[in-house]
């Protein structure tokens, strides 16, 4: 079969659902679907602050898979919403150990893109020993570079229509650093303007995700709760440089990687996070595999890259059987 024509699995239902408090502040929502004593596979969400999807189930077939889904600090179904307080790259490393602990999971696949992917690197960089192989997607390494490309007007000259409308809410004089200025008002005291500019915000990201119109994504910004985690959240992050120690830490640490397996699947016209970095860490990495999707942008629902991460987990379903 052609991989561009390669199918998502059939929708499923979790078989167990559960939330976990995992400081006093912060409960998460933890979901499993497929095989119960299938091969494990954990689930790391985008943003930060988006939360995952029924969509997400269905990379992984579920005669075979045992696939863990949760919704990272503060967004999605875990609670409080949009809350930054106690939400770090290190809690949510930290996050992860303690749900494959609770499950009583040796060592995992770990599937993530975008900010999943940095997650995915990050917690692998850590745990190395509790990771079996990564399956990444529009690889972001969390560098002030790739901030600045999105965020202070580098896809801005590929889509000047819709930077309009991102920048719209921010002073003339305040546009020489957009995080910055959007962190403000995501902050402030008056719950308008953080509504309004969460809207913006998430309504960039989401109208910049796919490289075909019919494909982008539609969902999430109309919702005042999600557009709201997403943005604080990801403003949060991004306006503390991840809390990583470097601003190249994620390269420097990949020989951390050298016994774990992976695939990087990119789009070649990935507006958020360029191919640039996915090539960057495909040569740190040497086992690493980097498949690139010539006719699509970031999105996982685009699908050349949906057939190329289904193809990738049906060849380790294949080796399984």
């Amino acid at each position: 079969m052609d991989a561009a024509r390669i199918p998502l699995h059939p929708p499923i239902e979790p078989y167990d659902r559960f939330r976990l408090q995992v400081s006093s502040l912060h409960t998460l929502y933890v979901e499993q679907c497929g095989r119960p004593d299938g091969a494990p596979v954990v689930v790391l969400h985008g943003g930060p602050g988006g939360g995952c999807s029924p969509a997400m189930r269905r990379f992984f077939d579920p005669r075979v898979f045992r696939a863990v889904l949760f919704d990272q600090r503060g967004c999605g179904r875990s609670q409080p919403n949009a809350e930054v307080e106690e939400n770090t790259s290190w809690t949510l490393v930290e996050d992860i150990e303690r749900i494959r602990e609770r499950l009583g999971i040796e060592k995992w696949i770990v599937f993530g893109g975008s900010w999943g992917a940095t997650l995915a690197l990050l917690y692998a960089e850590t745990y190395p020993e509790r990771v079996e192989a990564l399956i990444l997607r529009g690889v972001f390494l969390l560098r002030r570079r790739e901030i600045d490309w999105f965020y202070n007007g580098g896809a801005a000259h590929f889509w000047p229509d819709l930077w309009e409308r991102f920048i719209e809410p921010i002073p003339a004089a305040e546009r020489d650093d957009m995080v910055a200025a959007y962190h403000r008002r995501l902050f402030c005291d008056d719950r308008d303007t953080q509504l309004a500019c969460a809207r913006a915000w998430s309504r960039w990201e989401s109208a910049t995700a796919a490289f075909r119109g019919d494909a982008r994504r539609r969902v999430g910004f109309e919702n005042d709760a999600y557009a709201l985690a997403f943005a604080r959240i990801e403003n949060h992050f991004f306006h503390n440089g991840g809390f990583l120690e470097h601003d190249d830490q994620i390269l420097r640490n990949a020989h951390r990687l050298a016994d774990t397996p992976g695939v990087i699947v990119q789009g070649r016209y990935d507006m958020i996070c360029p191919p640039v970095s996915a090539y960057e860490l495909a040569r740190a990495w040497p086992k690493a595999r980097l498949t690139m999707i010539e006719d699509a942008g970031h999105a996982l629902s685009e699908p050349g890259v949906s057939a190329a991460l289904v193809a990738e987990m049906n060849a380790l379903a294949q080796e399984r059987r």
